[in-house]
């Protein structure tokens, strides 16, 4: 390490601990609390990464998440490697390892770099024209394309770090540590309100907390002291929750507020072992403070990107706040008294200052007062008009500005450095008050873009809000939070603020150089080579929207989001187009702020708790009779028992014929069950189903189909009515949630005025469904007292009994088309009731199937299943289902879409029955069906949706939809395969007991 390159710094640095991490391979030293960035700074490496474009060499530029060209691979060639983190976020530990990106073979030395030289034949809007023509040559250069394309690598083995979810509810969310947020903290805290107040650095208190001079007093202290002893203060609230390292992503509806909290990044990796990495916040707010403060601008000039150039705040926090130097030879590039400060800042440390340039005309005030006493030198109404060097700056050429700035008169004064700091003014940092739908307004004094129409309960305060000095801030900020928040706080009220900085600035987007735009690189967009005379070729081709701008020319589009350079992309725009800044508006904030690792979004859901396994109450009994398991919406479902090393074909054919020759059992809780109730719960069905339900009586049970808006079919299943104004609705495993979610939106959204509540009861009860001829025999055995006659208890109806002490509800509904009883208990209980059955059963050989007979079963009788008979284009008519479409009714979701021209044509797909010309070939589900064979191309009739082998009716039958198909019956059809071609004969979909008599036998 150099150790010139240290200066004295803050107590955040701690120099008595020295950390090793390695760079590129090579092995460096800095000490615990510098990050990645100021550690490189310190052992003097400037260059740390290749533009994406032009692959021209980046260095670091900021200190904080703005940053667009320190992005570093962490990791490489390991499960915990991330691509695109930012070297300025990155805390230094015991053992990193970085890389640089979008180089080869290395960030010195970049084939990739030849793109510079070739920069003036690959302008904004290249890619577009370039690969669209001729069509035959996409296959030679899409690889090359693609290989170039992105920046880092992703990990390529399974993410061993642990991630983690947190709800936080609070009274006073305040969003940034600087000191706005700190003193909008403690008045929210000191007034009993329960208070929360994140931050995305390691510590509280901006920038001010390192502001070590005297020309900035508070109450005739140093300003850092002050703040220093407000935070420390902070400890003695209960009601004040402090999180560092915490930064926000996003900020949604009703202070609905995420942030990602950084546990472990910061500890060497072999201590993070089961420890938490990173935390998702799931916060809301009765109110929210923002006060995320504000984003140094660049400057926009030729070759204003070279390693060695940073921005003026970034160069002073690296000398006050880490105690490192940017350079040894620093000039000053400035369009306001920010670059004053800095340079006070580093000659108080000794680091020497050769020169500002200033774009405005003299000026005099205690600051510069200051700086003219160090006898650094001052160019007034002087640009800078190009930089030299190649992996770091070692140049710049100023020239004075015209009067109007527009141009540059006299002759040109080189400078020789190794750091150029820029201060273009400030951004209020408003992308989270955009996302939570707050409306910008453009302030033309400093071209800035504040907050002015809120959308929901929250504040912007500081410099988010437009409010840069100290002075400022603490002479608006204690009344504007004592209003938000309804209380009368004293203690920052009377708060003395000295400042020897003014707010005079000087605003030109576009500096001039002595060259013509098109021979000069001045670039607005740092990561992706976006130059100002990108976007100035976009206007000239007839773009107008920002947003089109930005994707045209990738203004914005980099991993920083355009923190730095969209301010600056919206002011050419609006020069060059002539229209004032305030009519463009800005481009669409979106989160997350940061960056998210798909580990922070996912939390624990990884692995096998990547989706949740939902499990009946007789699923131990399934396991212990060796079921196997299929997943069906969350479910495990029992899907076939194999016995005596039988695969599924066989376990599937033994099941069926016992189901259709004696009894069948099977476990069918999962089916989605909804409680309905509400006066006007018959009404609400009436509209949901098809079929009319006005008349159905209590204790009486209705098989009913739902449709989309367009008329497709979307759901099915039976409904019972419970009472006269209770009913409970079941669903297809699969559609319970969104069916629920479905119904809840037209309760809320179109059908307000109905009396109608709805449950979810699906966990609540078990259900058992026993089949077969011998089903009435095996019920009998187990409620002795109730009367199964068809009178008493006919199909499609339910009774309240008891099985021993277990109240249930039975109902005798069938999915087989055999004689069924569903048994409704409740879940605790569904275990003791399926054992009862199996006992009951077992002098009639009890078989319980699983889904896959269930499925062969009720294939046989023609019934579908909504999602594999179905898919979003099917109509109940389509699926020769008429007779479940009330004509009577005056409206049900989809009516109206089922007599479009569209939707009633012959020609549509129609669900039928296929048999194989080989009674023993089985069709496979998905394959089409075609009327010949010998024609190209081969005309698409339809496909297969089901298929099995029937061992009741011994043959193949399948279902499929075939164009036009009811009034195919008979015709011979084909489905070609790989190998061979299978024929089909179009058949009734009803293919065991067409006159319903085994339900009654």
């Amino acid at each position: 390490m150099s150790k010139n390159l240290r200066v004295k710094s803050s107590s955040y640095i701690d120099e008595t601990t020295r950390i090793s991490f390695k760079f590129n391979g090579k092995k460096l030293f800095g000490f615990k609390g510098d990050t990645l960035a100021s550690a490189l700074l310190a052992n003097d490496i400037h260059l740390v990464a290749r533009s994406f474009k032009y692959h021209r060499p980046r260095g670091i530029m900021t200190s904080g998440s703005e940053e667009p060209n320190a992005i570093v691979q962490l990791h490489d060639n390991s499960s915990r490697t991330e691509p695109n983190v930012r070297a300025t976020e990155i805390e230094l530990y015991e053992g990193l390892e970085a890389s640089s990106q979008n180089c080869w073979p290395s960030v010195n030395f970049d084939i990739g770099g030849i793109n510079n030289f070739l920069s003036p034949l690959l302008p904004a809007g290249f890619y577009y024209k370039t690969f669209m023509w001729p069509a035959s040559f996409w296959e030679k250069y899409e690889y090359f394309i693609r290989k170039s394309a992105g920046l880092g690598k992703s990990p390529t083995e399974a993410d061993p770090d642990i991630y983690d979810h947190k709800y936080i509810h609070c009274d006073v969310l305040v969003i940034g540590g600087g000191i706005s947020g700190i003193i909008a903290a403690k008045s929210a805290a000191k007034n009993g309100l329960k208070t929360l107040i994140v931050d995305e650095k390691p510590n509280l208190g901006g920038t001010t907390i390192y502001q070590n001079n005297d020309h900035f007093k508070i109450n005739d202290e140093n300003s850092s002291k002050w703040l220093q002893n407000e935070i420390d203060s902070l400890k003695n609230f209960e009601n004040l929750e402090v999180k560092t390292r915490t930064s926000v992503a996003a900020y949604h509806g009703y202070n609905f507020v995420l942030a990602r909290e950084n546990l472990t990044d910061h500890i060497e990796i072999s201590k993070r072992e089961n420890k938490v990495r990173q935390r998702l916040l799931k916060i809301r707010a009765k109110k929210v403070i923002t006060a995320t403060g504000s984003i140094e601008r660049p400057l926009i000039f030729n070759n204003n990107d070279r390693p060695g150039i940073l921005l003026s705040s970034a160069i002073k926090k690296y000398a006050d706040f880490y105690g490192v130097k940017s350079g040894e030879e620093i000039v000053l590039f400035t369009n306001n008294d920010t670059a004053y400060e800095t340079a006070l800042s580093l000659s108080d440390k000794g680091i020497k200052v050769k020169a500002i340039v200033d774009i405005r005309d003299a000026n005099e005030n205690r600051l510069i007062k200051s700086i003219k006493d160090l006898n650094i030198k001052i160019y007034n109404n002087h640009t800078v008009v190009d930089t030299k060097g190649h992996k770091r700056i070692n140049k710049v050429s100023i020239m004075e500005l015209s009067k109007d700035g527009t141009s540059v008169v006299g002759n040109k004064i080189d400078i020789n450095c190794d750091c150029l700091g820029m201060a273009g003014g400030w951004t209020p940092a408003v992308h989270l008050f955009t996302q939570s739908g707050g409306k910008l307004k453009f302030r033309d004094s400093e071209n800035i873009f504040v907050p002015n129409q809120y959308s929901s309960d929250q504040i912007s305060v500081g410099a988010c809000n437009g409010d840069f000095e100290l002075n400022d801030i603490l002479s608006i900020l204690p009344d504007q939070i004592n209003k938000y928040l309804g209380i009368d706080e004293e203690s920052f009220k009377s708060v003395q603020v000295i400042s020897s900085k003014d707010n005079n600035y000087r605003n030109i987007w576009l500096l001039p150089s002595d060259k013509i735009l098109g021979k000069t690189k001045p670039f607005v967009d740092y990561q992706n080579d976006a130059t100002a005379k990108d976007i100035k070729l976009a206007l000239r081709e007839g773009f107008r929207s920002i947003e089109h701008v930005k994707r045209y020319t990738t203004t914005g589009m980099g991993t920083d989001q355009g923190k730095l350079g969209n301010m600056h992309a919206l002011g050419i725009i609006a020069e060059t187009a002539k229209v004032q800044m305030g009519e463009l508006g800005t481009t669409t904030f979106r989160p997350p702020y940061t960056p998210l690792t798909f580990g922070t979004i996912v939390g624990r859901n990884v692995g096998e708790y990547f989706d949740i396994f939902r499990k009946t109450p007789m699923h131990d009994w399934h396991v212990k009779h060796k079921a196997e398991f299929e997943n069906v919406g969350q479910w495990k479902r029992a899907w076939y028992y194999p016995k005596n090393n039988e695969d599924m074909h066989q376990a599937v054919q033994r099941e069926s014929k016992a189901a259709r020759e004696s009894a069948g059992i099977l476990d069918a809780s999962t089916l989605g069950k909804i409680d309905i109730q509400g006066t006007d719960a018959s009404e609400f069905l009436n509209r949901v189903y098809t079929n009319a339900w006005s008349k159905l009586g209590i204790g009486k049970c209705r098989y009913g189909l739902m449709l989309n808006e367009d008329g497709m079919v979307y759901d099915d299943g039976v409904t019972t009515r419970l009472g006269e104004n209770h009913y409970i609705m079941t669903t297809t495993t699969g559609g319970a949630a969104t069916v629920l979610g479905k119904l809840e939106d037209y309760l809320q959204t179109e059908w307000p005025e109905l009396d109608v509540y709805l449950t979810s009861v699906t966990d609540h009860y078990a259900t058992a469904s026993v089949c077969g001829p011998n089903s009435k025999k095996i019920l009998s055995k187990l409620i002795p007292d109730l009367d199964l006659s068809d009178e008493n208890f006919p199909h499609m109806s339910f009774k309240d009994t008891t099985i021993g002490k277990i109240k249930c509800r039975v109902m005798r509904i069938s999915f087989t088309g055999e004689h069924s009883y569903e048994i409704n208990v409740q879940a605790n209980y569904g275990k003791s009731i399926w054992k009862k059955c199996m006992e009951a059963g077992k002098e009639f050989n009890i078989t319980p199937y699983g889904t896959e007979t269930m499925h062969l079963l009720r294939a046989e009788k023609g019934f579908i299943i909504v999602g594999q008979d179905t898919d979003a284009t099917m109509t109940p008519i389509d699926l020769q289902m008429d007779w479940i479409v009330s004509k009577k009714k005056y409206d049900f979701i989809g009516k109206r879409s089922l007599y479009r021209s569209d939707t009633i044509r012959e020609d549509r797909k129609q669900l039928v029955g296929l048999l194989t010309e080989n009674p023993n070939e089985i069709l496979e589900e998905g394959a089409q069906i075609v009327a010949e064979t010998n024609k190209q191309p081969v005309e698409m009739l339809g496909h297969v949706t089901s298929s099995y082998f029937s061992p009741n009716l011994n043959k193949s039958i399948a279902l499929g939809v075939v164009r036009g198909g009811k009034n195919m019956l008979g015709q011979k059809l084909f489905v070609p395969m790989e190998n061979k071609i299978i024929n089909v004969t179009v058949a009734d979909p009803v293919f065991l007991d067409k006159e319903n008599k085994r339900l009654n036998a």
